[in-house]
């Protein structure tokens, strides 16, 4: 890692399942965490801008990893399959990716050798945050399930800023309704294919959240996931359906966006629904209950990504088990168990188990240096 953050160059070598990274607040440990994550899925969950990824006063930043993946039990001799990931950031000039030291076309192609599942303590605003927050958190299970939903995203974004800079251009009458048409034309078709996948995601999430929940709650809560389009969607997914529904939709809603200066119809309006007995948890849930909720929202998005990828993801839990109270944070480390390769950050050793600390890699964080392991 080189220029990222507050490390000006760090070096790393993981040799346990587990890595406990130590220090106080503003050292470093969550900027550690964010470099695998981005590594992993060429996101941040903290930052959307590169800008605030390079280190104040430098020109660019990398991270750069390898991933080990053992040979199969019963191919004695077989090598363990390697690939060597590496993410440079400009301030001009955007990103290159490279893997196993061949620049990529596609930055999505990057991801798959490391696919991530990071929890920390801002995703315990999940429930009572704004509905970006619950649409990030869900395009994130996404992404770690079909890499090519990153290009998808990115192209609606950029659709949908050139949409409202038409708005606030010189141009009327016929030659900017045209380009209207043309705009809806193009957002109904990506659009279209982010509503199938997030509903998609959202549906196989259900069952596990729901059992989390259960197991969580003693049995006495019931969660549902339910997915709030930002567009009106009938039938099943039928593509070339939702697509003529979408341009018909915004087509009506051009005199409100006139008005407004704001698209009023698309993914970028999806919310997520977090009910338990059928009631709004963001409005009605006690506290408990909606970190408990979102507790069984991330167990349930680390055993979907296991079964639809095969292999267990990494996990990144970036400063939660503070937040958490003994009996969740009991759960949460039995959950993970010895099949998870973990990443933990956390002030002090406290409420590690001493069996989970002694089988743990130990490193101490301060101002962005490794230094002896508390």
């Amino acid at each position: 890692m080189l220029h990222f953050r507050n490390y000006a160059r760090l070096e790393l070598e993981i040799e346990a399942p587990r890595l406990l990274v130590i220090g106080a607040n503003g050292e470093g440990k969550s900027n550690l965490l964010e470099a695998v994550e981005l590594l992993g899925s060429l996101r941040s969950h903290r930052t959307g801008s590169d800008l605030d990824l390079i280190q104040h006063g430098e020109t660019h930043a990398s991270v750069r990893g390898f991933c080990h993946e053992p040979a199969a039990p019963n191919h004695q001799g077989a090598a363990s399959a390697s690939d060597a990931l590496e993410l440079e950031l400009r301030q001009r000039g955007g990103r290159t990716a490279r893997r196993n030291g061949k620049t990529l076309s596609r930055q999505h192609d990057l991801i798959g050798p490391l696919r991530c599942v990071g929890f920390s303590a801002l995703d315990l605003h999940l429930v009572r945050g704004e509905p970006a927050l619950r649409r990030q958190w869900l395009d994130r299970v996404v992404l770690q399930l079909e890499p090519v939903y990153t290009e998808l995203l990115s192209r609606y974004a950029r659709l949908l800023r050139q949409r409202s800079r038409l708005w606030r251009g010189g141009l009327s009458g016929p030659e900017r309704e045209a380009l209207l048409d043309a705009f809806d034309l193009q957002m109904a078709v990506v659009g279209t294919r982010l509503h199938r996948r997030r509903r998609r995601a959202l549906a196989r999430l259900q069952p596990l959240a729901a059992a989390w929940q259960a197991r969580l709650s003693g049995g006495r809560e019931r969660l549902e996931l339910r997915y709030q389009p930002g567009s009106v969607l009938e039938g099943e997914e039928e593509e070339a359906l939702w697509r003529e529904a979408l341009i018909e939709q915004l087509q009506r809603q051009r005199q409100e966006e006139r008005r407004l200066g704001q698209c009023q119809v698309g993914p970028h309006r999806d919310e997520v629904g977090l009910l338990l007995d059928d009631q709004a948890a963001r409005r009605y849930g006690s506290a408990g209950q909606q970190r408990t909720l979102v507790l069984a929202l991330k167990l349930a998005e680390l055993e979907l990504v296991q079964q639809l990828c095969g292999d267990p993801p990494l996990l990144l839990l970036d400063d939660v088990l503070a937040e958490l109270d003994p009996t969740r944070q009991q759960v949460l480390l039995e959950a993970v168990g010895e099949a998870h390769q973990c990443l933990v950050s956390a002030t002090h050793l406290e409420g590690f188990s001493d069996r989970w600390a002694a089988g743990s890699q130990r490193v101490g964080i301060v101002a962005g240096a490794i230094h002896s392991p508390p």
